[in-house]
């Protein structure tokens, strides 16, 4: 028999020891947790902002006056592309002065506080 009942919740791997599963399982969650960081929504949003931004901007500066008095006089393109460009680069501000918090360390099942 050995020192450790099996437990049906459990399955064995053969050549694994418990420091090896909990070794594989803290860098997927450290994976995990920068892929979360990653693909953070503040980040993809702030880009596609300031790239359309950028884009938008270099028209409105390139437009011809036709163009413009189409619009009433207003350059619309320029305006636009500069609030898009600001809008994308608060997105990334906030991306940077407030980074997702990671989550908590997990608790063991022996750890749990006693009121």
């Amino acid at each position: 028999m050995t020192d450790h009942p099996e437990h049906p919740d459990r399955p064995r791997h053969p050549g694994w020891s418990e420091e090896d599963v909990q070794r594989e399982v803290t860098e997927l969650q450290e994976k995990s947790e920068t892929a979360a960081r990653l693909f953070d929504i503040r980040r993809i949003i702030g880009g596609l902002f300031v790239v359309y931004g950028v884009i938008v901007t270099i028209v409105g500066i390139t437009d011809d006056d036709a163009t413009i008095d189409k619009a009433e006089g207003v350059n619309i393109n320029l305006w636009t592309g500069l609030g898009m460009l600001l809008l994308g680069l608060f997105f990334l501000a906030w991306l940077k002065l407030r980074p997702t918090a990671p989550p908590p360390p997990p608790v063991a099942p022996g750890d749990e506080p006693s009121e």
